[in-house]
């Protein structure tokens, strides 16, 4: 198994992993090389991606989220029948809500079009989206800490890519990102509510 780096890395691969560190994502998003899951391809890469709040007193509640996520490229030159190409993208993301969000029935629904959205509103080509959506919920009892009641997202899917350009699916990935996070829209402030200071 050869990661990222290698010298006998294939080309394509190696293009591949430049497009995806290419990327353009907001600011409020971190996002970076891990280390990739091992045996699940000739040749695998991964970048991690967390929100990152500024907790600046400006906005009341702004610190309270967490979300994070990793996406990662399996390659195998030879082509993989499942995949339907040489190039697969995998995408995780956990994403902690609100009480009233997660008690939505359609959130699953919504979350799953989060991704749809993404992917297909950029100009690069992909097949074989497939995934799974799961929200719970956490109960704490006795002498554990933390909030008794919390409120997670999960969603785990996976497609083939059919370029290298991996920029966009990197983006995509991110805006998935921010909307589990409930960040707003790019470029848009949160207001104040009165009595904020």
């Amino acid at each position: 198994m050869t990661t990222s780096g290698s010298p006998v890395e294939p080309a394509e691969f190696r293009s591949a992993v430049a497009a995806m560190s290419s990327a353009q994502v907001r600011a409020d998003i971190e996002i970076g090389p891990i280390r990739p899951p091992q045996r699940l391809a000739p040749y695998s890469y991964a970048v991690g991606a967390e929100v990152v709040h500024v907790d600046d007193g400006d906005v009341a509640g702004q610190g309270d989220s967490d979300a994070f996520g990793r996406l990662i490229l399996l390659f195998d030159p030879e082509g993989d029948e499942a995949w339907n190409g040489t190039m697969r993208l995998v995408a995780y993301i956990q994403a902690d809500l609100d009480a009233a969000v997660a008690e939505d029935p359609l959130l699953p629904e919504v979350a799953w079009s989060w991704l749809v959205d993404a992917l297909e509103s950029r100009n690069e080509p992909f097949n074989a989206l497939g995934g799974t959506v799961t929200a719970t919920t956490s109960v704490r009892y006795g002498d554990i800490a933390g909030p008794s009641h919390a409120h997670q997202l999960e969603l785990r899917a996976s497609w083939t890519a059919t370029s290298v350009e991996l920029a966009t699916h990197v983006e995509a990935f991110c805006e998935v990102l921010a909307y589990a996070a409930g960040l707003p829209p790019a470029g848009v402030a949160q207001l104040r509510t009165l009595g904020d200071k």
